[in-house]
């Protein structure tokens, strides 16, 4: 037999689950076509895998590069660390549809920039905007070619956007816009996307600072969404429920239950962790929703402690709270104004405090905050805040506060979020959960947790042994595509998409947290996940990463449900 490329001598794990196996892989046409020993045949082009691993490509069910495609091809850093296919479209947020006018795409901008921190210059200079419908950006996508594949959710908030303008920020739509919204959806599902997303969180805020758009759906309206994926027989729904993913709230779980029964179909949900103050409430959640999660109502869970890098300027961490909200859209003396008000720090200590993950991060460990940057006092730069305010004669909360307003609110800190590595096998070695939460293409100042593939494999598998190699593959690849009905990716086997990453797993890895890189459009900086000992990524049988080098292919699809 003839193949386009053949890689030879490689440890095969298929993504099954199955256990490892010397093997050659053979492609042609952009499939796998033969999988053995020693095979033989002309190969326009060999790679020797000879002391590596050779697994399907990464599936990554929860990234926000909706924006991002417009300018990086290679959408990274997912493509680095071996993924091969995104989820986008998560959470409810979106660029499409959006109307042809500036004032729609001013609002869509925003939403990005509250949320997702990408900057306002970076998306007025790149978004390309050759859509309207949600249909045409997927087809614009696809126009403009990728690195790697792309899979979207209909982001519910641009459809309300789209039906009732600017009333979208202030209520539920009434019968007849949610009929004009359920028929956007089904023509968005029909055409292709992989079913839509929503969010009910309080910390989802978007232009102006106003709730985003989806958080003003009633539930009569997402039950006619719901229907709409029962109607056509496919299609997902991608849902934020907890407001403390620690916990789940009677009504979280009454409307879970809800879009499972008005939906038949699979539900994935963000999500469930372990707290620190009170480990046992995670499982007391996965307990609850057991038997809605035996009908396809599936949590995600992370595989990395979640490390947040703070400014005052775009709080994320105190997007949620009531005192928070007057923060965003200001100018960075408005803010400061805000900040020095007694009345207004007394309010944020309160109700950071009646936070139980918030308390605990802020006021139970002020010495596992770290200052990663300082320009007043770079001296106290690496130092943890607990130091900085013992040097500074402060509580370390009125240090938090006092250091930023000093140098413009640039000051930035890691902030750990359920930071104990201990318990994170519990969940992602649970077969009921999926892997995920990556947010790759969001946050781009504060969170990267785009590597979280590489992390498992290095950390969790070689280092901790928490896991086998073959479970984690399988957990990375086969599981997300199984969700997405992606029948012929996700595994290395004939007639299935040659989406192959090949790693060394004595180097595999990627960094506990961000780097950043003077890379967006206009030179914008943002945080990336940089990747160890991957030594190839392939998709659809070509070759976009040799040895950490983008080849500039882009032979990523845009991938339509089925």
């Amino acid at each position: 037999m003839a193949f386009e490329l053949l890689i030879r001598n490689g440890t095969v794990v298929d993504g099954t689950g199955a256990p490892a196996c010397q093997a050659d892989v053979g492609i042609a046409a952009g499939r796998i076509v033969e999988v053995g020993k020693r095979l033989t045949g002309k190969a326009q082009s060999i790679i020797d895998a000879s002391n590596l691993i050779v697994s399907p490509g990464f599936v990554d069910p929860h990234t926000h590069y909706d924006a991002q495609i417009c300018w990086d091809p290679q959408i990274s850093s997912s493509s680095w660390n071996g993924v091969t296919t995104v989820l986008l479209g998560n959470c409810g947020v979106g660029i499409a549809p959006c109307r042809k006018d500036p004032h729609s795409q001013d609002v869509a901008a925003w939403d990005l920039v509250n949320l997702e921190a990408i900057p306002i210059e970076v998306l007025k200079a790149a978004l390309t905007w050759d859509w309207e419908t949600f249909p045409q950006y997927m087809d614009a996508a696809q126009r403009r070619g990728s690195a790697i594949n792309l899979a979207f959710l209909a982001p519910l908030t641009p459809f309300r956007h789209f039906v009732m303008g600017p009333d979208a920020l202030e209520r539920a739509a009434t019968a007849e816009e949610t009929t004009r919204i359920k028929a956007l959806l089904r023509d968005a599902v029909a055409a292709g996307a992989m079913g839509f997303s929503t969010t009910i969180c309080e910390g989802d805020i978007g232009y102006q600072g106003k709730p985003i758009a989806c958080r003003l759906a009633s539930r009569d309206e997402l039950a006619a969404y719901a229907d709409v994926l029962k109607e056509l027989g496919k299609g997902i729904i991608q849902i934020r429920l907890t407001q403390n993913p620690g916990t789940m709230t009677e009504a979280e779980y009454q409307l879970l239950e809800m879009l499972v029964n008005r939906s038949g179909r699979p539900i994935t949900w963000s999500s469930v962790r372990i707290r620190e103050d009170r480990p046992d409430k995670g499982l007391e959640v996965l307990a609850k929703v057991d038997h809605l999660i035996k009908r396809r109502a599936i949590p995600q869970v992370t595989c990395r402690p979640l490390m947040v890098e703070l400014n005052l300027h775009e709080p994320l961490l105190f997007s949620s709270l009531k005192c928070g909200k007057q923060l965003y859209n200001r100018s960075v003396e408005e803010q400061k104004k805000v900040y020095r008000d007694p009345q207004f720090r007394q309010s944020l200590r309160e109700q950071l405090n009646a936070n139980p993950i918030h308390r605990v991060a802020f006021f139970g460990h002020p010495d596992e905050i770290e200052v990663v940057e300082c320009a007043a006092y770079p001296s106290l730069t690496g130092k943890s805040l607990a130091d900085a305010a013992k040097r500074r004669r402060q509580d370390p909360f009125d240090t938090l506060i006092e250091l930023p307003l000093e140098d413009d609110l640039q000051t930035r800190y890691l902030v750990p979020l359920f930071a104990s590595e201990d318990t994170l096998p519990i969940l992602f070695n649970d077969p009921r959960t999926l892997i995920g939460l990556a947010d790759g293409g969001a946050h781009l100042d504060q969170i990267c947790d785009a590597g979280y593939c590489t992390y498992l494999l290095g950390k969790w598998v070689r280092e901790r042994k928490a896991l086998s190699l073959e479970f984690a593959v399988k957990r990375l690849t086969s599981e997300p595509a199984a969700l997405l009905n992606l029948h012929d990716r996700g595994r290395i086997a004939p007639d299935f998409a040659a989406d192959i990453v090949i790693f060394d797993f004595d180097k595999v890895d990627s960094p506990k947290k961000g780097v950043y890189r003077n890379d967006l459009p206009g030179g914008h900086r943002r945080l990336v996940a940089p990747a160890e000992g991957i030594a190839h990524v392939i998709v659809n049988g070509v070759p976009v990463h040799r040895n950490n080098e983008y080849t500039g292919a882009a032979p990523g699809i845009v991938l339509r449900s089925r």
